[in-house]
Formats: C-alpha cells, sequence, structure tokens
C-alpha cells in the first residue's frame, strides 16, 4: 500500500484528479486529491495574497496533519511548482515525485519564466478584469475557477538541504499543441535520475488517456512489478 498526494493544476480542483484517487483506493492505497486555497470549493478564499507559497502550505499542512509519510506526490501542469516546494521544506516525508505534463523548477524559478509566450499571454489576458484571478480557458471543465495570478509570478524559494528520493518520473503529453513543457522533456530524458514517459494525450492526461496513466501511477509503487 502506498500514499499518493495529488495535486492539480491551474483552474482545477481536487475534483479534477478524483477519479483517479478513487481507483487508487479500490487498489488498497491512500489517495488525497488536493483542492490548493482559491480553487474548486475553496474558490471563495481567492485574493491578492495567495501565491506559491500559499500552494505549498496547503500541502505541507496535509501532510502534517494527517501524519503522512513515505507520500507520492504528484503534480500536474502548474502543480509541479508545489510538487517542489514540499519537497523542499518536507522532504523527509515524500518517497517518490511525479510531473505529469508539469513544471520542474530550480531556486528562483517561476511558472511565468518556465511557460512560453502563449500562456504568459493567458496569464495576463485572463487577469485583466480583476488583476487577481486569472480565468479559466474557454473548453476547460465548467467547475474550473480562476487561478491566482500571484502563484504563476512568484518565484520558488528552495530552502532545505538538497534530497535523493526513491525515483522522480516525468510524463509528457505528446499531443498538447505548443506545449510549454517540451524543453524540460526533452531535458530530462538525458537525466539518469528521471523515469520518463510520453503519452499520446492532450494536456489534460486523465480525459485522454485514463487508464494508461493509472499505470503509470502503479508502477511508481515500490516492488511494484515483483
Amino acid at each position: 500500500m502506498s500514499t499518493f498526494v495529488l495535486i492539480p493544476g491551474a483552474c482545477h480542483g481536487g475534483w479534477w484528479f478524483e477519479p483517479v484517487a478513487q481507483r487508487l483506493r479500490e487498489l488498497g492505497h491512500i489517495a488525497y486529491a488536493v483542492t490548493l486555497t482559491g480553487l474548486g470549493d475553496r474558490a471563495h478564499l481567492l485574493n491578492a495574497s495567495v501565491n506559491l507559497d500559499t500552494h505549498i502550505r496547503d500541502v505541507l499542512a496535509l501532510l502534517e496533519n494527517e501524519r503522512l509519510d513515505e507520500v507520492i506526490l504528484v503534480g500536474h501542469s502548474y502543480a509541479g511548482m508545489v510538487v517542489t516546494g514540499v519537497a523542499d521544506r518536507m522532504g523527509e516525508r515524500v518517497d517518490a515525485l511525479m510531473y505529469v505534463d508539469a513544471f520542474v523548477p530550480g531556486n528562483g524559478d517561476a511558472a511565468w519564466n518556465l511557460t512560453n509566450d502563449e500562456q504568459r499571454a493567458w496569464y495576463i489576458d485572463g487577469a485583466s478584469d480583476d488583476g487577481i484571478g486569472i480565468a479559466p480557458l474557454p473548453f476547460f471543465d465548467p467547475r474550473a475557477t480562476p487561478h491566482p495570478l500571484a502563484s504563476v509570478v512568484q518565484r520558488l524559494r528552495l530552502i532545505g538541504p538538497e534530497r535523493t528520493f526513491r525515483r522522480k518520473d516525468y510524463v509528457y503529453a505528446a499531443q498538447f499543441d505548443n506545449s510549454p513543457f517540451t524543453s524540460t522533456y526533452q531535458r530530462l530524458q538525458g537525466d539518469s535520475d528521471w523515469n520518463v514517459h510520453e503519452m499520446a494525450a492532450r494536456h489534460n492526461v486523465l480525459a485522454d488517456g485514463p487508464e494508461q496513466f493509472l499505470e503509470l501511477l502503479l508502477s511508481t509503487v515500490p516492488d511494484a512489478f515483483d
């Protein structure tokens, strides 16, 4: 049995990961589908002060309050920023990391500088109404809510010791047009510290390849193929 903490990307709440979380539970694992502050059913908490640090603290609080150890942290898209911050601050509770078509930041990086011009235009144009929340794109699920602008422009501060985890996985969605993650995928392919996977899917991998994605999650479980 493993413990999965699943963190969704921009504009999405825990509902996005909940179907796969339910499958994991049916297989005997523990799975938490996180809703970050200001999103989903916590959208009423959105304000100008909600930033990347807020979202990192959300997950740290979950690990602390639920007394979770040997966690497999999974982050989609923007949530790669959060995964990295949590692993930095509470790495002693983390077993493995999976980035799902996501940012893999270093110290001082922000989603803003890691993404491409198309995404940056969305950030600014989407937040033009109030300067606080980035409006969901038209094709997003109706449950999507505005995403805090501060969280994508704040730079990540790594403050903990450098750590080694049992494994690190990267899942690349090969059918995401003009993907901001292609350079990350290409870089990690040549890094022996990473297990890199390609899915024939768009950015919404849960819609395009739910079974393949579930198999990838299960492959991260210790001794999964023994």
